[in-house]
Formats: C-alpha cells, structure tokens, sequence
C-alpha cells in the first residue's frame, strides 16, 4: 500500500479547493453577465408561413449560437410598429433588427427596389450572385448607410406569381381602371395603364378582394396565397410574375447596436441570416409546388397565363420608368448600371447553361 506524507496530502487538499472555488466562481460569473437582448421587428404577420417563419428561425439559431449571450425577440407586424414602419423603426433604434422588403422604402429611397425585386428583373439565383459576389451587397449598405441600417439578405420567395384577378386580362388595355394591390415599381408600370394601385399588408388582401374594395391583388406565390385563402376570393390566377421574377428580403439592423457587439457576436448575427437566407428559397421551392398541386385538385383553381403581347407592351413600360429615375437620381444610376450589367452578363451565361438544359425538355 502506498502511503502519502501528510504534508502531499495538505497540499492536494488546498489545489482541490481552489480548483473547485474557481469553478464555482466561473459559474457564478457566468450566471452574473446579463444577456443582450435585442427586438426584431417584422413587416409580416407573426408565424406567417415562409416569410413570417424566417426571422424566427434567426431569431432560434442567434439564441442557440450566442449560449444565451445574444437573445433575440420578435414582433409580428403590428405588434410594435406597423407593417410598413419596419424601416424607420430600426434606423431610429425602436428595435435592433427588422425583416421586410426593400421595395417598401422606395419612395424614400428609391433605389431600394433593386435589392427586393424589379419588373422583368434578375430571378433569385441571379440575386444571389450579384449580391454576394457581384458588388451589390456594398452598393446596397452604401444606399443605407446614411440612415444608421446595416441590410443583409434575409431569404428569397423564388419568382412570384402574376396575382389574383376578379377580371380577365386578355389586352394590354385591360388594366384600365383596375384597383390592384401591388408593391414595388411594378405598380408605377401598371399606373401608366390606368390601373389604381393600392398599398396594402398581407392580412388585408383576402377581405378587400372578398368584397371588391379591390379588383386584383399580387401577394407572393402558392404557398402563401393558400394560407392566405386568397383562391376563394378570386377568380382566376395569373402568372407568370412579371413584377417579381425573384424577390429578395431583407434583415436590417441597426448599425450602433451591431456594432456594439464583440466580434464573435457579429459573426454569429451575419452566419445566421445567410442560413436563414438559403433556407426560406428552398422552403418556397418545395411549399410553393405542392400548395400549386393543391390549388389545381382540390379548389379548381382557374390557372392562367398573361397573354405574350401583354408582358411584351409591360416589358417596355418597365424600361422606361426605370431609364427616367436613372437620370434624376445619383445613387439610382449607380445601382441600376451595375444591376444591368450584372443581369445582361449572366444571361448571356443561362443561355449556354441552365436554359440550355430546360430547353431540352
């Protein structure tokens, strides 16, 4: 049997109990530091599918990444600032964080849309790259950055459909008198033809339709339509969407609060929306098939196309508006060149590549 002098056995007892008193010191320091909680405000209602789904998804993976250090709230549109208050709110510093989409600002910056969608504009995998890796990304947090926002990509609803319609649009001249909900500069190409835009949130639509306070009304695509229940409000169900071949969302954040975090923090911050970013595509890409199956089975939904010469008369229309706010707004110039470079090169690369491969079926 081995025997330890009395004195290897003192000091072994004295190391235990300072190890263990540094341990219950690092708890107790670590219970003492007080989480960071931040507000994110969103333009959707809360939990809506998709796009009510992703900030709270941000919201799970901050919390989880940070160990509780960084803790995340969300509000649903309306429950701290409206609908269309997302932007305002983070730049002001009222939350730390939104979620929305850049063509809601465009009459205050009107640049903004081409980090959202524009008529006849790139589809999300287009986006994506110009964004990412095609200098849009800094072109987008310079248009922000005198209102203290930082933008990252906050998900993509993939191309949208051409909306609900209570009127058929056989002509161009169709669009005559339409009240139409429709967001983006695609509602300034149809004002041209004498349509009434109407600005208008999500849970809105299905009653203004419903009643004819409105007489079309474009929200996103199947998976959200259904839930929306908008295919028992209108008649028929046109596509495809002109307006938005690749709607891009947004998180904002305030710039003071972001940069106020430590490093580890950012990164965790700016990680989890590119996670979120790529997942809400491929949510839509999946939800949207099987809610359009849905559609057309069991509810008989009338499924149409716009007419060739229809899209044909609203490509040039969309040119041209675009051309004009090019020559009265800096910025606007700057970001279009770039986007129509960016769209007219990749193109040129779909035709010997993914279109190539369509086409072939």
């Amino acid at each position: 049997m081995i025997r330890l002098s009395r004195s290897i056995v003192f000091w072994v007892l004295v190391l235990f109990g300072l190890f263990a008193c540094g341990q219950q010191g690092s708890e107790a320091d670590n219970k003492q530091v007080k989480p960071i909680e931040w507000k994110l405000v969103t333009s959707w209602p809360k939990g809506f599918p998709g796009l009510g789904l992703a900030p709270e998804r941000l919201a799970e993976k901050i919390n989880k990444l940070s160990q509780g250090r960084l803790v995340i709230r969300v509000y649903g549109a309306g429950e701290l600032v409206p609908s269309f208050e997302v932007f305002n709110a983070v730049s002001k510093g009222t939350a730390q964080m939104g979620h929305s989409a850049a063509y809601y600002w465009q009459d205050r910056i009107p640049a903004a849309s081409f980090f959202a969608a524009v008529p006849f504009g790139m589809t999300s995998l287009e986006m994506s790259a110009w964004i990412n890796n095609g200098g849009g990304l800094e072109l987008w947090q310079e248009l922000y950055e005198p209102y203290g926002v930082l933008p990252v990509p906050g998900g993509s609803t993939g191309a949208q459909m051409g909306g609900w319609f209570n009127r058929e649009i056989n002509t161009i001249e169709d669009f005559q008198g339409l009240k139409i909900r429709l967001a983006g500069y695609a509602a300034h190409v149809l004002k041209r033809l004498g349509s009434i835009p109407v600005s208008l949130s999500g849970g809105e639509l299905f009653t203004a339709l419903e009643t004819g306070a409105i007489d079309a009304a474009e929200w996103v695509g199947p998976y959200n339509d259904l839930a929306f229940g908008l295919h028992n409000a209108a008649k028929y169900y046109y596509y495809p969407g002109w307006n938005e071949p690749g709607a891009l969302m947004e998180f904002l954040i305030n710039k003071d609060a972001f940069q106020s975090l430590p490093d580890d923090l950012q990164l965790i911050v700016t990680t989890a929306a590119q996670a979120v970013n790529q997942d809400m595509l491929d949510e839509y890409t999946v939800k949207n098939i099987q809610a359009l199956n849905v559609m057309l089975r069991e509810h008989e939904v009338d499924l149409r196309p716009f007419p060739p010469e229809v899209l044909s008369e609203l490509k040039v229309l969309t040119q041209q508006l675009l051309e004009e706010k090019s020559k009265t707004d800096p910025a606007f110039e700057r970001i279009y060149s770039s986007y129509k470079l960016f769209l007219s090169e990749v193109r040129k690369y779909g035709k010997v590549t993914e279109n190539a491969d369509v086409n072939t079926d």
